[in-house]
């Protein structure tokens, strides 16, 4: 028989928390003394603790732990629980995995400040072109909100181009506007060059827009959008330097679109124009 502190050691928890369990009825000692109230456990006992642990650490509450360990939880329906969990635990590392990619944006443009060359920004007249896009919304411009709409945006567009009979006689081109709805939303556009009349595409949720021409300075991005911020900031600050407003939201030129995300080549058109 081990003491409380003993059974607690060897269990790699605390003493209160097994006095927690014995209260709610989720592992009682083996043998309480009448007279001193001294906890004992057996050693067969740590087998349950083990359980209740690992349960535990699943993300599973204290009573469903219980009603597991009791059986009052029958195969298909642990089966159930335990896939929620890892459908949770999924989302949880998928999430986790979008912040440090943000983290990593930030450190980058900490890092580069004061170091990458503006040489690269181009002040050019882009002309009128037609888009065939589709539109949703962000909840905000941050790439960590954008990506997550823009991405199944363009997996729907292109089959319902090709659905459509119109085929792409350019590149990609993504814009972005305030959405009506205010609070920092962002209407998020997906689109691609095309030829097509102007006008809705069927009942798809396409539409052939005409983007009229501006005045832009533009940079070229190299790699996966989620790193974008840096190269959005060195513009920036070009801007500032050379004497020029920017008068909206930048467009997004797919110049080259492989498999390899951090391949991607992007043009960032900024309007603009003298302050």
């Amino acid at each position: 028989m081990f003491t409380i502190g003993d059974f607690a050691r060897y269990g790699r928890v605390s003493a209160r928390m097994l006095r927690h369990y014995d209260a709610i009825g989720l592992l009682r000692p083996d043998r309480t003394d009448p007279a001193t109230g001294y906890r004992f456990y057996g050693a067969a006992q740590l087998a349950r603790l083990n359980r209740v642990i690992a349960l535990k650490d699943l993300g599973f509450t204290l009573q469903q732990v219980r009603a597991i360990l009791d059986e009052q939880v029958g195969p298909e329906e642990l089966r159930g629980m335990l896939r929620l969990r890892r459908a949770e635990l999924e989302a949880a590392v998928a999430e986790a995995t979008a912040r440090l990619a943000q983290v990593e944006a930030r450190l980058r443009s900490i890092e580069s400040e004061g170091h990458m060359s503006g040489d690269d920004v181009v002040i050019k007249h882009v002309p009128a072109v037609r888009v065939a896009e589709l539109t949703g919304t962000a909840a905000s411009y941050r790439p960590q909100a954008i990506t997550p709409v823009i991405g199944p945006l363009y997996d729907r567009l292109f089959p319902l181009l090709a659905a459509a009979g119109i085929s792409p006689t350019g590149p990609g081109v993504a814009r972005y506007e305030d959405d009506p709805a205010g609070e920092g939303a962002i209407t998020v556009h997906a689109g691609v060059t095309v030829s097509a009349p102007a006008g809705p595409v069927g009942d798809t949720g396409v539409t052939v827009v005409e983007l009229p021409a501006f005045e832009a300075a533009t940079i070229v991005h190299r790699g996966a959008m989620d790193g974008v911020l840096t190269t959005e900031q060195t513009l920036a600050r070009w801007l500032d330097t050379n004497g020029y407003r920017s008068l909206g939201y930048t467009r997004e030129i797919n110049l080259e679109c492989p498999a390899d995300r951090d391949a991607w080549v992007t043009e960032l058109q900024e309007p603009v124009r003298r302050a």
